[in-house]
């Protein structure tokens, strides 16, 4: 994934970019045309037909310019519908820039953009400016499992990785699922820690791809992916996942837990360090965002510091 960055006095923005292997493929916007109809399509995608009519252009013209903007890459069949007893093909941007390298030159490393976090951390992140609730597990005895949560420990990492990218901190950033009310359920939420101490984590349980389930046998909370239909028993076990929420419709929950605090700690280090690998969806589908990690202590200190994936 390539990406534009503009640094404006604004602050830097970022866009993801189309990077052209050849010169030769930028010259198909050389048109009015296709110009044209790509600024069309950057509202929202449409089909041939409609672009005709929107541009006032005859549609064997557009069919023209459509087939010469798919085959360089610029533009993609989105979906197909049915229409009046034929199937139309909506076409969308594949991307909202377009770039060519010359050469490689010399490179600028700035680390102020971290693109990728960005675009992972999204609606969380918006804007310099934190948009969602930490909801951390109280430390004292509650709930139905009487539990007392450690989890709370993992934030002041995670607030870290986070504070790369905000500019305004508004207080509070977190409560404890003993002070939530239903009102804060309907903010994009990052939940620490699994349902036997964080109380809001219990609620979405259900809803998550990789979930904790109680087995009697073992009295015990076991990981369970419904991905790999495996179930995790290790306490060094953690995972990241993201889902829409179920409290209000556009808005999400990304969840960080694992088995007890050293798995929490897995998962955390994991978003952390690995971001981009967890984007990038399930090893075994890639539509889910839905990772299950362990935790490893690499220098032998006693304390988990890295994390391999399992899936």
């Amino acid at each position: 994934m390539k990406f534009y960055v503009d640094d404006s006095e604004n602050g830097q923005q970022a866009y993801e970019t189309l990077l052209m292997k050849t010169p030769k493929a930028l010259s198909v916007m050389s048109s009015d045309l296709s110009h044209k109809i790509l600024k069309e399509l950057a509202k929202y995608p449409m089909c041939a037909m409609d672009i005709a009519r929107r541009l006032k252009e005859h549609e064997q013209k557009i069919y023209y310019h459509i087939r010469k903007l798919e085959a360089v890459g610029i533009i993609r069949v989105d979906r197909v519908e049915e229409r009046v007893g034929a199937t139309a093909k909506i076409y969308s941007l594949v991307s909202p820039t377009v770039s060519f390298k010359i050469h490689d030159g010399e490179a600028i490393n700035d680390f102020k953009t971290k693109v990728p976090e960005l675009k992972f951390l999204k609606p969380f992140i918006e804007n310099q400016k934190l948009n969602s609730l930490i909801i951390i597990g109280s430390p004292d005895l509650h709930g139905k499992y009487k539990c007392p949560s450690s989890d709370g420990y993992c934030v002041i990492n995670l607030s870290m990785f986070f504070g790369k990218f905000l500019k305004d901190i508004e207080l509070p950033i977190y409560k404890l699922d003993t002070q939530t009310k239903e009102a804060d359920l309907k903010n994009n939420l990052i939940l620490i820690g699994g349902p036997k101490a964080n109380m809001v984590t219990e609620k979405v349980n259900q809803n998550l791809p990789i979930y904790f389930d109680y087995s009697e046998e073992l009295k015990d909370w076991n990981i369970v992916s419904s991905i790999s239909r495996s179930t995790y028993r290790d306490k060094y076990i953690g995972f990241v996942t993201r889902i829409a929420s179920p409290f209000k419709e556009g808005k999400e929950i990304l969840v960080v837990a694992g088995k007890g605090f050293t798995g929490s700690l897995a998962g955390v280090i994991a978003l952390m360090k690995y971001t981009k690998k967890i984007m990038e969806g399930n090893s075994l589908n890639k539509k889910i965002i839905g990772s299950v990690v362990r935790g490893v202590d690499v220098d032998g200190d006693g304390i988990v510091d890295d994390v391999e994936f399992l899936e």
